[in-house]
């Protein structure tokens, strides 16, 4: 017997084993009924029948081994599968196993079958393991994309909401500021609360950009002709009232003028510079400098201390790259980054421009941004 035929005629007892093998899984959440436990496997047992029985030239073979078939106009059942078993709280690894079981049921039934006597086609083999690494790769795209999705409205939802209480916080401690009968120590106190506040904002900021820069569009920036050597002397200037224990040394052209997003390069500028200052080394100085070469302005922050150790500098504008499991465990001065570095890079490349990093113990740590100065992208 055919292997397409032999799971058209024993599907039954295929989902079955399905069922035994899935309500073994400890997921979170309530417990699910056969039904929501067999979920699409009928489906995607029929589809892996019908890829059977579906002539392919060794070139389309070779090609869906290597997981360039052809994709569906419509959602597939392994899709469908993935995003129904993330709600109901199913792991990555949780949903993998699904597959290995079930490719292991189907085979040790149809093997009992051919050790009695059945003839054996061992290309039908090769073209169920084929289709079933298929449906397994659909169901782990469907399952990261709808992970993605989620994650995003929720970092969207989350920026959105904190932006209420941290605006009332900030207005009523700036109210008690201007008040007549608070001493020093009240009025220190307001102080402190208005600055913690500033840096909330900045990561509710940074949250909500990141959200957008995961859309297809990126981060929007909106151009006009600007000088960009007063927009970068404020910045060094807040970072400084911030920071007053840093030395920073400014270097500057006379003039930076191209058409940039002077907020979102307020960005760009304020997380190098609070980068530099975080995490240099103290008691060197940081020396900024913007100036203007050909058709672009060139802005570079340096900054002592130990160097970034090299095989973390390729993940340094990632910020998912240091919770890698072969990222090494202690990453020195790169420790504790957010998502500063990240959006500073997704605002220069909006820019159309570029930004590089070096770290040595000899010459210290330098960033480096290039901005076009035409508005064009």
């Amino acid at each position: 017997m055919r292997l397409a035929a032999f799971i058209d005629q024993n599907l039954e007892p295929i989902l079955r084993e399905w069922e035994r093998f899935a309500r073994t899984i400890d997921a979170p959440g309530k417990e699910l009924d056969a039904d929501a436990l067999r979920d699409h496997a009928g489906d995607i047992l029929r589809t892996v029948a019908a890829d059977l029985r579906t002539w392919q030239s060794p070139h389309e073979r070779t090609e869906k081994a290597q997981g360039h078939a052809e994709p569906s106009d419509s959602q597939t059942a392994a899709e469908t599968h993935a995003v129904t078993r993330l709600l109901a709280g199913f792991s990555l690894d949780q949903m993998v196993s699904e597959y290995r079981a079930l490719r292991a049921s189907v085979l040790r039934l149809w093997m009992e079958g051919v050790k009695g006597g059945v003839e054996l086609e061992i290309d039908d083999v090769i073209r169920f393991n084929e289709a079933i690494d298929q449906a397994l790769a659909e169901s782990i795209g469907g399952y990261s994309r709808a992970l993605e999705a989620s994650r995003n409205v929720f970092l969207g939802v989350l920026g959105h909401d904190l932006r209420g209480p941290l605006g009332a916080i900030s207005l009523g401690a700036e109210a008690l500021a201007r008040t007549d009968q608070l001493g020093e120590k009240p009025r220190k106190i307001c102080s402190m609360i208005q600055s913690s506040v500033r840096r909330l904002s900045r990561i509710v900021g940074d949250l909500l950009d990141f959200t957008r820069s995961q859309l297809p569009s990126g981060i929007p920036v909106r151009r006009e002709e600007i000088d960009l050597v007063p927009v970068c002397e404020s910045i060094v200037e807040e970072v400084k009232a911030f920071h007053v224990k840093a030395d920073i040394q400014l270097q500057t052209a006379p003039t930076a003028t191209g058409w940039f997003d002077s907020a979102r390069l307020e960005q760009v500028f304020s997380n190098l510079i609070s980068n530099a200052v975080q995490h240099g080394d103290r008691r060197s100085e940081i020396t900024v400098t913007l100036g203007a070469e050909a058709e672009e302005v060139v802005f570079s922050v340096r900054n002592g201390g130990a160097p970034i150790p090299a095989d973390a500098l390729p993940f340094i504008f990632n910020p998912m790259g240091r919770y890698s499991q072969h990222a090494q465990e202690d990453t020195g001065p790169i420790a504790g980054l957010g998502l500063g570095l990240y959006i500073a890079s997704e605002i220069v490349t909006a820019h159309s421009g570029s930004i590089d990093v070096t770290s040595t113990a000899e010459e210290g740590t330098i960033f480096v941004v290039r901005l076009p100065c035409a508005g064009a992208s």
